[in-house]
Formats: structure tokens, sequence, C-alpha cells
């Protein structure tokens, strides 16, 4: 039985981005572009209406710029996953869109193998950060003194299920306990790691290998 293709849009104000992005993924198996938007605020409406798996997201955009559409998206409850695909790797862009939602961050430069993991990664709900974003994350959330205290076996669990993307309710059913003690679990591992999300806790335990 033949799996079911990913389908994804592509939000960028360039058109011959656009058409090398569509002819890259039509040209693959296992995906299928559904749509293709030139600006935020259009992109939101695209991907509410077309419910993609994966929204390929450009941040700097005349028509509406990608973190406030990812935050758009992450309010209306929207099922896709963004995976932000841009040029700019500097904090104030790449903290915002993670902020905002953001399932995962790509700079354009990647091989489209590369891309195409990411892709597929972001649809499976895994967060997905290029290696330069991610040290850059890992630094400005890294503090010197603190954040060294080792997780317990059931923190480890609980950061691995947050790293598949899983919610605080499906943690909790799949560990058998309450949303509450999920959150409380939370709480110590942002402490100990040093960290005030779940984005930048699933850096940081890449980066020291807790994950991976």
């Amino acid at each position: 039985m033949q799996e079911r293709s990913i389908t994804l849009i592509v939000v960028d104000d360039h058109p011959v981005v656009r058409d090398g992005l569509r002819g890259m993924f039509e040209s693959a198996a296992g995906f299928e572009v559904l749509g293709e938007a030139s600006g935020g605020v259009e992109g939101v409406e695209l991907a509410l209406r077309l419910d993609p798996d994966v929204v390929l997201m450009d941040l700097r955009m005349p028509d509406g710029g990608g973190v406030d559409a990812i935050a758009a998206l992450t309010a209306r409850g929207a099922r896709s996953r963004v995976l932000v695909l841009t040029t700019y790797d500097t904090d104030s862009d790449t903290i915002p869109a993670i902020e905002a939602g953001a399932t995962g961050y790509l700079l354009k430069d990647a091989p489209r193998e590369e891309l195409f993991t990411a892709v597929r990664a972001a649809a499976e709900g895994r967060t997905v950060l290029s290696p330069a974003v991610a040290s850059r994350l890992v630094s400005r959330v890294r503090t010197p003194v603190t954040g060294k205290e080792p997780l317990s076996a059931r923190e480890r669990e609980v950061l691995e299920l947050v790293a598949r993307g899983t919610s605080n309710r499906e943690i909790a059913a799949e560990l058998f306990i309450s949303e509450a003690t999920v959150k409380t679990h939370l709480t110590h591992i942002y402490a100990k790691l040093g960290v005030k999300d779940r984005a930048a806790a699933v850096a940081v335990g890449y980066d020291r290998k807790i994950l991976g």
C-alpha cells in the first residue's frame, strides 16, 4: 500500500524561489505542493483553506511577515506545521519565529535532501533546526552557572515526547499521568536546562546529547 504524500504550501515573496521549491518537491516522490502564496496574510488564508501538512514559510515579506503569519496560524489552531525557510539566521529572526510556533527553522542554502528530510520531520511534529540556528538558540538560552543538573528518567521521557511535537494532554495519556504532573515535569526540565520554553528545551536537549 502506497503511503500518502506529504502536502505542503510555499509562502515566499520571490516567484523564482516559489517556482524552484515547487519544482524540487514535485520532482521528488512523497510530496504534493497544494499551492503558493507571496505574503504572510495570503499564506495564512491559504493554509487555513487547504490544510497542508507543512507550510514552508519565508520571514521577511512585504505582504505580511512570516512571524505574524506563524502566530496567526498558531492562534487559529491550524493543524499545519510551519517550517521556516529563510536567508536570515539572526536572533531577531530566529527567536520570534520559534516563539510564535514554528516547528522548524532552515536556511535557504540547505541541500535539497536536507530540506526533504526536514519537511518529513516537520510533518511528524518533530523540531527541525539548522546547525547554525540551533547553536544560536542554545547560546541564547544557555546560562553560565545553572542548568547543569541532570534530568531524571521521567523528565527525559517527557522531553523526548516534547521533541516529537506531542502536546501536554498527549504526553499525559502516553505516560499515564495527569496534565498537571506533565506541567510540573516541564517546569523542572526548563529549570535544569536553563530555558524558558519547549523549543529551547529541545534545542538544548540535542546540544547536550540528552536527545538524539
